[in-house]
This record gives structure tokens, sequence and C-alpha cells, in this order.
């Protein structure tokens, strides 16, 4: 159950690639607990937002603040602490091609922590069971994996560390509709039983309609936030083709 309480907090975000302005003034608020979506048209900067609240872009103006913590005033130390305390899902997987599944999701505990060798083991082959994969997927290679498998194991990776907010960048793109319906049920079972917040990237309607709790639109530059019945009754052009057109019809019956 999301609460009032901002998890994350963006006030007047400005980025910038050369002279092109992405987002000009961004406000934005995640509530702790909440499955909150963005999405957006091609160059939106739906991607460029995710990158940046997690600090692979450097912002040009304003502020995020995420765990009560002003990003852009931490020392190396303290920034380390923080981005240990989320997870992340990037576009396709990007699972360590060399590793095998269970190395990789090992990889964030050699990173931040000094756990047993034994302890660590046990924690992967945990996190493997989470996200629905069979235990001999461990041993397997990112090249032996279906899509769907490739996406819960780098699920798996991201949820390591026992994180608080879960970032997923496109988490449905390139599945089939049965796999990519599984994977949302996966999302929203994990984020109830763990109270995770989760921030996804996405264009999937089927997503949105089945798992969002809210949905950040971006458009002209800024953000407009609501819930998916909210965001239906607005008049703006791109929201309307988007959320009103055959595809969105035919989501949204199921919808929530």
């Amino acid at each position: 159950m999301a609460s009032d309480e901002p998890i994350i907090r963006v006030r007047g975000l400005v980025t910038r690639f050369g002279a092109n302005t992405i987002h000009d003034g961004l406000d934005l608020d995640i509530k702790r607990g909440e499955i909150m979506a963005l999405v957006g048209g091609s160059g939106s900067g739906k991607s460029v937002l995710l990158r940046t609240l997690i600090g692979l872009k450097k912002q040009e103006g304003g502020s995020i603040e995420i765990f009560g913590r002003d990003m852009a005033k931490l020392d190396e130390d303290e920034r380390r602490a923080v981005q240990e305390r989320w997870g992340v899902l990037f576009q396709n997987g990007a699972l360590f091609s060399a590793l095998t599944v269970a190395q990789n999701v090992r990889v964030p505990f050699s990173e931040h922590t000094r756990l047993s060798s034994k302890l660590v083991g046990d924690l992967i082959r945990l996190k493997i069971r989470m996200v629905g994969l069979p235990p001999e997927a461990g041993a397997k290679y990112a090249s032996e994996l279906s899509g769907g498998m490739i996406k819960r194991a780098a699920l798996a990776r991201a949820l390591a560390l026992d994180p608080e907010i879960v970032f997923l960048d496109e988490p449905t793109a390139g599945l089939d509709p049965i796999s990519a319906a599984a994977f949302d049920q996966l999302i929203d079972d994990l984020q109830k039983s763990l109270n995770l917040t989760v921030v996804i990237v996405t264009h999937d309607l089927d997503t949105l309609a089945a798992i969002t709790h809210r949905i950040a639109v971006l458009v002209d530059k800024h953000i407009i936030v609501g819930t998916l019945q909210e965001l239906m009754q607005l008049d703006h052009p791109w929201i309307k083709s988007y959320f009103h057109g055959p595809r969105g019809r035919a989501a949204f019956v199921q919808g929530r």
C-alpha cells in the first residue's frame, strides 16, 4: 500500500544533451510503496529521466531527493550508501554475457558487502527462486536463456541487496504477450510482498492497465501525473491519442 510520503522528490529538474533541452523544470513525487510508470512519446525523455534519477546522467538544474537526501550534495561514500538501497533492471536485462546467472546475481554482493561465500551462495539461490526461475538456471549463461528468463535473471540481480526501490527500464519489451503478462504479475506480487517502490519506464499499455498505481506522462518537456482514470479524462492531444487509441481501449478494458 502506497503512503503519501515521497520516497523520491524531484523539483525543477532540467536535463540537456548539448543545446537540446529534454526536461525543463520537471517536478515529480514518487510515493513510498507505489508502482509508478513513466510514459511518453519517442524522445520525450523517459529513459533519460530514469538514468538521471539513478545518477547515470547529470542534471543541469533542479534537485533530486531520494530517501530525503539531495543526491547532488552527497559525497562518494554517501551516494554509494544510498545506491545500495535501490536496484535497477536495465533494458534488455544487461546481463554480463561472460558470467552465469548466479555469477551475475553475485556481482552486487561482491561490490557492496563482505558476507561469507556460503551466505552469499544461499542468498543467490533465494533470489533466483524469488523471481520464478528454476534452480538449474543459476548455472546458465545469458545466451542459453529465453528473453523472459533473461529479464527474470536481471531482476534477481536487481533484488540482490533487498532494495527499497526498484527501477525498471522497459521490462516487458521484446517479450511475447504471455511472458509479458507473467512478468507484470511477478512485479505486482513482489511489490506487495516486499513493499517495494517500483518505477517503470514503459510503453506497454497492458502493464499500465494491470499493475500501475499512478502514471507520469512526459509531454512538452514537463510531466503530468495521475491515475489511469484521471489521465483518461484529460484533453491533451498526445494523452488522448495514447490512452484512447485502439490499443489503449483494448488494454484498459481489464485495467484497474
